[in-house]
């Protein structure tokens, strides 16, 4: 979570100086001078093409504001991604050696060393393993359900990691829609206002605001619920991986417990009776 933390700041950090730069710049633009009809033609081609802050803001300032909320959503969309990539992987949850460490120990019956070997590697693997050699007096029962509440307990654990995308993702359509609404409401607005004879640069500002926020919505939407897709899938084959070399790693201790059982009494030979 600090990685996730450091990675919004430094981008909401890098976002601040670009819209102050550029805020700026418009600021400090000299007046238009009297420009011949070419350069005119020119000029407002230029105009249309128009730069990214521009556009935003003529949607007003609750389309700037709808679009400020998108953007946040989606630096939060982009740290957690890049938190689940350096996190989410094979070499994180499963370190490499430790199932094959513990099942050394546990072939020379050595418990408490397969115990340390878990507790030097914290991940996946080794709590789920450090759960399963806790239970080992007993039995291979009570050791096979608490690796099995473990993997449980640690796949919904990274379940719940991954689970913040998808809320992302379900909720920037809702804020673009929220936008969309607002800017046909001020549309609608301006014609009854003028009785019907609103001029299109009068409705500009209102259709601004509902276009901008539906696509900025989608834009934002779309890689989140992709990306959570991604991580789902990824943490389910993981999750397999993970109970398969557990239960690899502890075949030697079911087999040491098998031997260790007694045998079951047998019955002696029938008692005759005499007369």
């Amino acid at each position: 979570m600090q990685t996730t933390r450091q990675i919004i700041w430094v981008t909401l950090v890098l976002l601040a100086v670009g819209l102050a730069a550029e805020a700026s710049a418009q600021t400090a633009a000299p007046a238009p001078a009297i420009e011949t009809p070419a350069q005119t033609g020119e000029s407002s081609d230029a105009e249309e093409s128009g730069s990214l802050l521009t556009i935003v803001l003529s949607g007003g300032w609750i389309g700037f504001l709808i679009i400020l909320l998108l953007l946040f959503l989606s630096i939060g969309a982009t740290a957690l991604a890049v938190e689940h990539m350096m996190t989410i992987r094979e070499n994180v949850l499963m370190p490499p050696g430790l199932g094959d460490q513990v099942r050394k120990h546990l072939s020379s019956g050595d418990l408490a060393a397969a115990d340390k070997a878990c507790r030097a590697a914290p991940s996946f693997l080794g709590f789920v393993l450090q759960a399963a050699l806790a239970e080992t007096d007993g039995g291979w029962p009570a050791v096979e359900k608490a690796l099995e509440d473990a993997t449980a307990e640690q796949a919904a654990r990274l379940f719940r990691k991954i689970e913040y995308l998808s809320v992302i993702g379900n909720i920037a359509p809702m804020i673009g829609l929220l936008g969309t609404v607002t800017g046909m409401i001020f549309a609608f607005q301006e014609v009854a206002a003028t009785q019907g004879a609103a001029r299109a640069a009068g409705l500009a500002e209102g259709i601004y605001t509902a276009l901008i926020t539906t696509v900025g919505g989608l834009i934002v939407a779309i890689p989140s619920l992709a990306g959570f897709a991604v991580f789902r899938n990824r943490v389910d084959q993981l999750v397999a991986e993970t109970a398969y070399m557990s239960l690899r790693a502890l075949g030697p201790l079911k087999r040491l417990r098998s031997r260790r059982s007694p045998a079951p009494p047998t019955a002696g030979p029938p008692a005759t009776g005499g007369r």
